[in-house]
């Protein structure tokens, strides 16, 4: 695939990585001039159905967002039998490679890139998408430290049906939720299930379940309890690992409700009244609904050992038949056993009529009072919430409770103390004003620390630095010491390379330019640079400056050579190194439009073939031509302004393979008219070939044959030249 231009647009530079199901490649956009990213299906699913549908359908779920945190996607298309999109290049190294390096990684940055994939999966299950695949492996860092989301492979929409291939679940089993595992529905909380695997792989640099198969691992998700983070790593505080053990939760309605929720966690977990928060806790077990039958049981989606029944064997012979006489014993002792249990169960009845059941009272300082009052309520006990203003705890958080762990009789009163936050303060609006004014003076001022900012850089017509949106909007209310304040920024208007405008036409150079929000400020002038009609200059953004949409851009575009210029065109016959075998030939030659240029493509012979090459003459700048043979230089050729052409061959002036005879010169010059004619000598008659160079003067045009044709049988060519006019 390296070097092969897909759609007739996107050429291959390199393969940069892969996963089952397709190959990921760096490319050139040839169209827009930037680089891109090809995901290529693997040739081995061409001809797949089921592959070739969900290689569009992760088109389609990533195409259908649009947020700074998801690997955008340019294009999408086929040719032949190759199934391509085309993305987003981000520049940089996948989370899992980051892990790798450095894991564990500090809880700042663990938390500054799980916010960031939390915000990515906001959009999708907003947008109705999950992911289904969250694994470090998906996750790219770029070089600016901005996390990018991508691979939706998996990808559904979220009430499409469950995607299994061949009976195994589709996705990593080491990111597995359990109704993943299971093959069941998924939804936004299994993206969540992932992420907190994710979140616990960056912390402790290890994952949380690990087996000697997939199904081993699988059945961990399903029936075993993590290991809590802390133990493997102290420096996490209390409230990252509440984070974690929530959104790790076996039972989905027990995780976070959606990923919004999860995200406001993350813009909290580390202000100082939280990091040491208590420890989060759950009113059912893990395993509460999932009982001995539950947790063997078969498992379609990863193929688990199905149980057979035992069966009675139906040759076993029937045990004789006793005699009656045990018969009444058997109906006394039931009748007795029968009375005692009845006497039992009426005297088990009316001791449990008198006595009222009892509960343990939970710790729930701490806890959101939502949270604590659902807490309270599933063990029977009844709530009162008082509010008190507190500048040290969080609004609607427990702060104290009444009576305090206990056992009690159900249906006890359990008085909940529950803070109303401090006084808050409105936010100002600092909409158009300078970022670095904001941070400096009016922060201070609010005692708003520098760390509970977060700025993200967006497009737009506005200087560098100034904001454009805020997070709290203006004139709602906030807490100085809590709030989590979020900036848009201006980076100015977007800039691209500057197109390469030389060479083309006014017309070609004004619709490249229009394509491009450019503005064209053209000017005419003589130069030997271009022909006439051509640009010869682009001014001031040369090819691949970056510029902005809607600059302007001065052309200079040719009015043709100067008066004092003279086009004349030099024939040349090159002969293979040996006849009938091919031979490579280069042509490169300076005159006053350059110096070593390239005459056309390399072009491969077997036969002597005449060669017609152009050249643009002024007074201080003669013309010469290098011809190059199998990469060897065979002859050069020095055209003077003054009009006499000389001939030097190379290969160390052996005569050219292929002719019988010598190099020789001739010609004759006529002036006065301004015409002039040569021709070439001939020797070698034994092996009959030649070589000659014709000397001619050189009017403002004309043209030059020099050189001649090897093998006996061949007509020495003769070279003229036409001039237009003048005489030398």
């Amino acid at each position: 695939m390296i070097g092969h231009v897909l759609g007739g647009r996107y050429e291959i530079l390199d393969r940069i990585g892969g996963g089952g199901m397709a190959l990921v490649y760096k490319g050139h956009d040839i169209l827009l001039n930037r680089k891109v990213a090809v995901k290529v299906l693997r040739q081995q699913y061409v001809h797949d159905e089921e592959f070739i549908r969900r290689f569009r359908r992760e088109a389609q779920a990533a195409a259908s967002l649009s947020h700074p945190n998801v690997v955008s996607i340019y294009d999408v298309g086929q040719e032949e039998e190759i199934h391509f999109i085309v993305m987003e290049y981000v520049e940089g190294k996948t989370l899992n490679d980051l892990i790798k390096e450095r894991a564990p990684l500090p809880v700042e940055e663990s938390i500054r890139i799980a916010g960031q994939i939390c915000d990515a999966l906001d959009h999708a299950h907003h947008n109705q998408i999950i992911h289904r695949d969250i694994k470090p492996h998906n996750i790219l860092i770029g070089k600016n430290g901005r996390v990018k989301v991508t691979d939706f492979g998996i990808a559904r929409a979220a009430d499409a049906s469950q995607i299994t291939q061949t009976g195994s679940v589709v996705g990593s089993v080491h990111y597995f939720s359990p109704e993943h595992a299971k093959g069941t529905l998924t939804g936004a909380q299994s993206d969540l299930y992932s992420l907190g695997i994710v979140l616990y792989q960056m912390l402790t640099g290890r994952l949380p379940f690990l087996g000697e198969s997939p199904i081993s691992v699988a059945l961990k998700h399903l029936q075993e309890d993590v290991e809590e983070p802390r133990k493997v790593n102290p420096l996490i505080p209390q409230s990252v690992e509440n984070i974690i053990l929530k959104s790790m939760r076996k039972k989905p309605e027990e995780r976070y409700r959606s990923a919004k929720e999860m995200m406001q966690d993350f813009d909290t977990c580390l202000t100082p009244e939280r990091r040491n928060e208590p420890k989060i806790t759950f009113t059912s077990p893990e395993y509460d609904d999932y009982d001995d039958n539950e947790k063997t049981r078969v498992l379609p989606a990863i193929r688990a050992d199905h149980y057979v029944q035992d069966t009675p064997d139906e040759d076993e012979p029937e045990p004789a038949r006793k005699k009656k006489g045990w018969v009444k014993p058997v109906i006394w002792t039931f009748v007795i056993l029968l009375l005692l249990a009845l006497m039992y169960m009426g005297v088990r009845y009316v001791k449990q009529s008198l006595e009222v059941p009892e509960t343990d009272i939970p710790n729930v300082v701490g806890m959101p009072v939502k949270e604590a009052e659902e807490k309270l309520k599933a063990l029977q006990l009844q709530t009162k919430v008082v509010t008190q203003t507190n500048a040290q705890v969080a609004k609607d958080i427990v702060i104290q409770q009444d009576p305090t762990p206990v056992r009690v009789k159900i249906n006890n009163l359990v008085t909940l103390y529950v803070s109303l936050g401090p006084e808050k303060q409105k936010m100002p609006d600092w909409k158009g004003k300078k970022v670095g004014d904001v941070i400096k003076t009016e922060l201070v001022r609010l005692g708003i620390a520098e760390s509970q900012i977060e700025q993200k850089e967006a497009s737009g017509n506005e200087e560098p630095g100034t904001i454009l949106t805020q997070t709290p909007a203006p004139d709602e209310e906030f807490d100085p010491k809590t709030v989590a304040i979020k900036l848009t920024v201006s980076k100015g208007r977007d800039q691209f390379p500057m197109p390469d405008l030389i060479g083309l036409t006014e017309a070609e150079a004004q619709s490249r330019a229009k394509l491009n929000d450019l503005k064209l400020i053209v000017e005419q002038a003589g130069t030997y640079k271009q022909p006439r009609g051509k640009v010869y200059d682009q001014f001031p953004f040369k090819p691949k400056d970056n510029v902005s949409p809607g600059a302007e851009v001065k052309i200079f575009v040719s009015t043709g050579y100067p008066a004092d210029a003279k086009e004349v065109t030099v024939s040349k016959v090159i002969p293979p190194a040996e006849k009938g075998k091919e031979s490579t030939i280069e042509i490169i030659y300076s005159d006053a439009r350059g110096d070593e240029i390239k005459w056309g493509n390399p072009r491969k012979i077997t036969d002597a073939q005449t060669f017609d090459i152009q050249l643009v003459l002024s007074p201080g700048k003669d013309g010469s031509i290098t011809y190059m043979r199998d990469g060897k230089r065979y002859d050069v050729d020095t055209v003077p302004y003054s009009g006499k052409t000389s001939s030097s061959t190379g290969n160390n002036g052996a005569t050219p393979p292929g002719s019988g005879g010598q190099q020789q010169q001739g010609g004759t010059q006529q002036g006065g008219a301004g015409s002039g004619t040569g021709t070439s000598g001939t020797t070698g008659a034994t092996s009959g070939g030649t070589t000659g160079t014709t000397g001619a003067n050189k009017p403002a045009s004309g043209t030059v044959q020099s050189g001649g044709t090897t093998g006996g049988s061949q007509t020495p060519p003769t070279g003229t030249t036409t001039p237009t006019g003048g005489t030398n």
